[in-house]
């Protein structure tokens, strides 16, 4: 018998007695802006599909067409038998797409990040990072034994701070997400690339909830700010707007990108990324280009929503992402608001500790080039009457 049984079922009765339960809904079809559940149908405002591609017929066509062609999976690591020319195709245009000199596939871009910085950072040198990046990126860092380095978030005098006490390490590498998954708000780029270089520092960025539709073509955050030249690698995930299965990369400098195929613990012990969506990669990033119209579709409908949003009086953190949080603060009233939306036909998530910090609970909600006008305009009106019974809205 499990000796610690008694103490597992105490926490988790305080997880529920605390509000803090984080309930899973059963869809019973696939992603889109309309999904089927086991209560119906709903419109899905919490995922990451921001291109609205995750069930695009064009990019199922490709994955089914790669079944045929190269079969389900490779039982392999690439390095012994592993890599198929699709892998090496995808990784061309990836690197194509943003402008890098070589790319590396992960099965996931929490892998991709878990596999960084062991790669790069000894004991002589030095990793500087936002506090509020991704768990991956904190994870990642744990497992090198660089010294560390915290800087208050987008706080660039702390930033320099840091740079400064760091100035003894042989290396020193500056990490942040580009965009923040909990806030939404972006990292000021242009401001980390120049302190960088003046401190001769490498500038990485995890572009996650980025690529492929922030920037005027999509090619992400450093795209935005108009520093692609300037970052030295990017991490980010097929698993958002690039189809929305799994599957991450590392892009980047071609000397670094050549050392993670060497020694990046996740790459060489973890199966090969499978051929469906490896070929549905390619296909997306293909259709990103040929239908520019989804990175402005999503640009205007996060303008909408966002606008509408703050007229109703809701309180939201600025800004130009389709993540967009709605602050309620607290975790009870935060968790009856997102069952009160799912009844009512809209499908959010509440979140709360420890996903944010106590006290900081909200839904977070997402928008999609896929949403239609009146899509976004009943989501906010479901808010507002959702909100006036809760008591959150005059």
């Amino acid at each position: 018998m499990f000796a610690d049984r008694e103490r597992l079922v105490e926490e988790l009765q305080q997880i529920e007695d605390a509000g803090l339960w984080k309930q899973e809904r059963l869809i019973t079809g696939p992603q889109g802006v309309r999904i089927n559940t086991e209560d119906g149908e709903v419109l899905n405002f919490c995922a990451n599909n921001y291109l609205g591609l995750s069930s695009h017929p064009a990019i199922l066509e490709a994955a089914h067409a790669a079944l045929d062609s190269h079969g389900f999976g490779l039982s392999s690591v690439r390095f012994i038998c592993g890599t198929q020319d699709i892998h090496k195709q995808l990784e061309a245009r990836i690197s194509k797409f943003l402008s890098t000199e070589d790319t590396i596939l992960y099965t996931s871009c929490f892998d991709a990040n878990g596999g960084l910085f062991e790669t790069f950072l000894g004991p002589e040198d030095a990793v500087i990072s936002d506090e509020l990046n991704h768990a991956s990126i904190i994870d990642g860092i744990r497992l090198c034994k660089a010294k560390r380095h915290r800087y208050s978030h987008a706080d660039m005098s702390d930033l320099q701070r840091c740079l400064t006490d760091a100035s003894d390490a042989r290396t020193r590498m500056v990490v942040t997400d580009g965009v923040f998954s909990m806030h939404g708000d972006l990292a000021p780029l242009d401001e980390i690339s120049a302190l960088c270089e003046e401190h001769r520092a490498v500038l990485v960025v995890d572009d996650s909830h980025s690529t492929g539709f922030i920037g005027k073509t999509g090619r992400g955050t450093a795209e935005h700010f108009g520093v692609q030249d300037r970052v030295d690698i990017i991490t980010s995930t097929l698993g958002k707007a690039l189809g929305g299965a799994s599957g991450g990369f590392t892009t980047g400098r071609r000397e670094m990108i050549a050392l993670l195929r060497q020694r990046s613990r996740p790459y060489l012990f973890s199966n090969t990324l499978a051929p469906a969506i490896t070929a549905a990669g390619i296909r997306v990033l293909d259709l990103i280009d040929e239908e520019p119209e989804r990175v402005e579709r999503s640009q205007s409908n996060t303008l909408r929503f966002r606008q509408g949003m703050t007229r109703a009086g809701f309180a939201i953190t600025p800004g130009i992402h389709p993540i967009v949080p709605i602050m309620i603060h607290d975790e009870r009233k935060t968790m009856e608001m997102a069952s009160a939306m799912n009844e009512r036909g809209i499908f959010v998530v509440g979140f709360s500790y420890p996903v944010v910090p106590r006290g900081e609970a909200r839904i977070r909600v997402q928008i999609s080039a896929g949403h239609d006008t009146d899509q976004i305009d009943r989501a906010i009106a479901v808010f507002s009457e959702v909100g006036k019974d809760l008591g959150l809205l005059p």
